[in-house]
């Protein structure tokens, strides 16, 4: 390659590099190291069905595309983000055909944009074998993927590359790109430790930032070009994820609309939309509750508008929905009548529902709608915790309300002193 082509050329560096072999991937030594499960597994010729869950850039694509070639099986690759139901059965139609004959090992990307229908399609060529899986996906895949996938798949996890790790993927970034431009360019341990800590266990991110340093450098490659092209968001670790995400629902829950705003960008900076939508449904019920009832339906809306669009819009509809929760009226009456009901069913409990409650006869059940107010006292809780209050009424104005409903009928329950 002539030097003037390094620079023409558009096909990433990370994808140039992508390593041929087990021993050539840095990190994941529990998966692929000489004694890796995963590396075991394919050597011993047993390609089953796998789901490979970790982080972005952790080797889960090229783990994938190495799995295949132990195989004699066609591959073929999806990307669920962009592909359609028409796609997945164009890719099982040919398991009929010539090209098939030996099965198919497919590769869905990010599996867990693929819906239930699209996930359930594949069940029957499964099954019966004429389609081997291999799926990877960033999010935990028992939230995101289909249980009768999962019980008919091996889970792998993939893991943040240690930054000594991607540090050796960087010194061959660097002999790859002086042996093809025909430099001697020079790069500290420092600063490709550097560029490495910058990636936060991301190897392709790590190359990227190394490749675009390179080219802005001169015979050496500095700190201010590293810097240059650099772009803060840093260190995106598991760890930081839980930060984020506890720092988002504890500013919603003071009430803190600036905090929580920043929060939910910082996180959808770095990608995390389904996890940030997943997070504030629970808060909406968790945080708000019955003080602001519409502020389950409001946010549910708004997520939903948020996986239609994607990002970057995505974050529009899901601030609108930030601000809604951090200025409405917190409750969190409803986590502590679930948690108090949950503690007496684990103790063993309340087994059995009055017999007014039972089919087939229900026998004495008195029907609310046939009294004054549409309401009749009488016994729901089982004989053993008939006394039990799980719901305490907040003291914000919808709850209070419905407090003073329930004393006009007759419904209030008191607490046994």
């Amino acid at each position: 390659m002539r030097k003037a082509d390094i620079g023409m050329n558009n096909t990433p560096l990370a994808e140039l590099m992508r390593p041929k072999s087990f021993d050539e991937i840095v990190g994941q030594k529990h998966l692929f190291g000489q004694n890796g499960v995963l590396r075991r597994m394919c050597e011993s010729g047993r390609i089953t069905n796998m789901i490979f869950y970790g982080p972005p850039g952790t080797g889960k694509t090229t783990a994938a595309e190495l799995v295949a070639g132990y195989s004699d099986m066609t591959f073929c690759r999806l990307n669920a983000t962009v592909a359609s139901l028409s796609d997945v059965k164009e890719v099982l139609s040919s398991t009929g055909n010539m090209f098939g004959s030996k099965g198919i090992l497919l590769y869905i990307d990010e599996i867990q944009y693929f819906n239930r229908k699209q996930q359930q399609s594949l069940l029957e060529y499964i099954e019966d074998g004429r389609v081997t899986l291999v799926a990877s996906t960033t999010e935990n895949p028992h939230f995101y993927i289909y249980n009768a996938l999962i019980s008919r798949s091996t889970l792998f996890q993939f893991k943040s590359v240690d930054k000594s790790d991607i540090v050796l993927a960087l010194r061959r970034a660097l002999d790859y790109l002086n042996r093809e431009s025909n430099l001697t360019k020079y790069a500290s341990d420092g600063i490709l430790l550097k560029i490495a800590e910058a990636a936060g266990g991301d190897v392709r991110h790590a190359i990227l930032l190394f490749d675009n340093a390179y080219h802005n450098s001169g015979n050496e490659i500095t700190e201010e070009d590293v810097l240059a092209f650099d772009s803060g968001v840093r260190n995106y670790s598991d760890d930081s994820h839980y930060d984020l995400m506890s720092a988002l629902q504890k500013s919603v829950r003071g009430s803190d609309p600036d905090a929580a705003v920043f929060y939910l960008c910082k996180l959808l900076s770095a990608g995390e939309l389904i996890a940030a939508c997943r997070r504030l449904q629970v808060m909406a019920s968790e945080d708000v509750g019955p003080a602001y009832p519409l502020a389950a339906v409001i946010t549910r809306a708004c997520c939903e508008s948020a996986m239609e669009l994607g990002l970057p819009e995505a974050r529009l509809p899901l601030t609108n929905a930030v601000i809604v929760l951090a200025t409405a009226p917190k409750s969190n009456s409803a986590e502590i009548s679930s948690m108090a009901a949950m503690a007496d069913i684990e103790a063993g409990l309340g087994m059995i529902p009055p017999e007014p409650l039972r089919s087939p006869l229900f026998k004495g059940y008195k029907y609310p709608h046939d009294y004054p107010g549409h309401y009749v006292k009488q016994q729901y809780l089982p004989d053993d915790i008939k006394n039990k209050i799980y719901y305490k009424f907040g003291e914000n104005k919808t709850e209070q309300a419905a407090a003073a409903y329930a004393a006009s009928i007759g419904a209030l329950k008191k607490a046994d002193k």
